[in-house]
């Protein structure tokens, strides 16, 4: 069994361990491609997968205003309200945070054990949701720049 078989195992059981069915899932789709000898669609997934995954994640949070549960009144009243600037604001910060995430993980994708780990921690024991790596790469990203600055 080569390095790579065992560290997605070691993520699968961690992921059931710590009631990640996410990771759990994700682990166990790369095993399942590795077993049948499917490892050339990988370049692919790494182009693509997170794009579909953020695709399914932005449909999942405009079903209310397609569903009609949001009306264009809430909508304004989000923007001129401050609770509402507040959520601008976060989304501004969050996803410039993913942003920087996103290219910590391109460069050092060991860290992504340690995250996965960190995750399942906080599922377990804090119970967190796991969102996903990238905003535990921009939170890392920040404390990484932060050290540097520090030093």
């Amino acid at each position: 069994m080569n390095a790579a078989t065992l560290i997605l195992l070691l993520l699968m059981l961690l992921g059931i361990i710590g009631r990640s069915n996410v990771i759990a899932a994700a682990a166990a789709v790369l095993l399942l491609l590795q077993f049948t000898n499917l490892q050339r669609i990988y370049p692919l997934l790494e182009r693509r997968a997170l794009e579909a995954g953020l695709i399914f994640l932005v449909v999942s949070v405009l079903v209310p205003f397609a569903s009609g549960r949001v009306s264009p009144r809430d909508m304004l009243a989000s923007f001129l309200s401050l609770p509402g600037l507040i959520a601008i604001a976060s989304g501004l910060i969050a996803t410039h945070m993913n942003c920087q995430g996103l290219e910590l993980l391109q460069r050092y994708p060991q860290m992504m054990i340690g995250m996965v780990i960190g995750s399942i921690i906080g599922v377990a024991f804090f119970g967190g949701i796991p969102v996903g790596p990238l905003m535990a790469g921009g939170i890392a990203a920040l404390m990484v720049q932060l050290v540097s600055w520090l030093r």
